[in-house]
């Protein structure tokens, strides 16, 4: 309880999960979640939607909503590509609550808050940014709160642990399964061949 000039406020706190897990997942079918043609299987969060879906790709051409898948997954992998222009950012939200930093930085020294970063908690070991307006690829193992990235083929995040929600996070239910969400609110941005492998009990 806290009270302050405004009044008297309660609140009730819950302690994280752990999320571990005592085997090594068992992959299922990989899924095709962008079927190139339409925003089937999408959804965009938002008052106006200014996603759009032009020669197999699924764009963000201004500012606006963010989009999530309408299924929820547990533990997966996926496979995204993705194309900004110059000055351009966005990021690719797993479970909806852990975002993978993308940002046009080519050259800048690898920091959370760059390309291929878990925002705000893991710096990758490289920078392997291209040019603004080349397609690019995150290859992700996402297994509990343990992370796997390869950005462009090069592994720069090796089973890290995520220690909590990032920022722009949908909600903090971390013990249950989530969307992939992507960003649409700091500029243009597409994706494509989007493909999530989840794990089967």
């Amino acid at each position: 309880m806290i009270t302050t000039w405004g009044g008297t406020f309660t609140w009730v706190g819950e302690r994280a999960p752990k999320l571990w897990r005592d085997k090594a997942p068992k992959w299922g079918a990989p899924i095709k979640l962008f079927n190139g043609k339409d925003l089937t299987g999408w959804q965009a969060l938002g008052k106006t939607n200014q996603w759009v879906v032009e020669n197999g790709v699924l764009k963000s051409p201004k500012s606006g909503a963010n989009i999530r898948t309408e299924k929820t997954f547990n533990d997966f992998k996926l496979h995204i590509e993705f194309k900004y222009p110059k000055g351009s950012n966005s990021g690719v939200y797993l479970r909806g609550r852990y975002e993978i930093q993308i940002e046009d930085n080519k050259g800048m020294e690898p920091m959370s808050l760059y390309l291929g970063g878990i925002y705000g908690f893991i710096d990758p070991w490289l920078n392997v940014a291209k040019e603004a307006g080349e397609w690019q690829s995150y290859d992700v193992e996402l297994v509990g709160r343990m992370v796997t990235v390869k950005a462009n083929g090069t592994t720069i995040i090796y089973k890290q642990e995520i220690p909590g929600v990032t920022g722009g996070a949908l909600d903090s239910k971390e013990g249950e399964p989530g969307p992939l969400m992507m960003q649409g609110d700091h500029g243009p941005i597409e994706f494509r061949n989007i493909v999530i492998t989840p794990a089967i009990n």
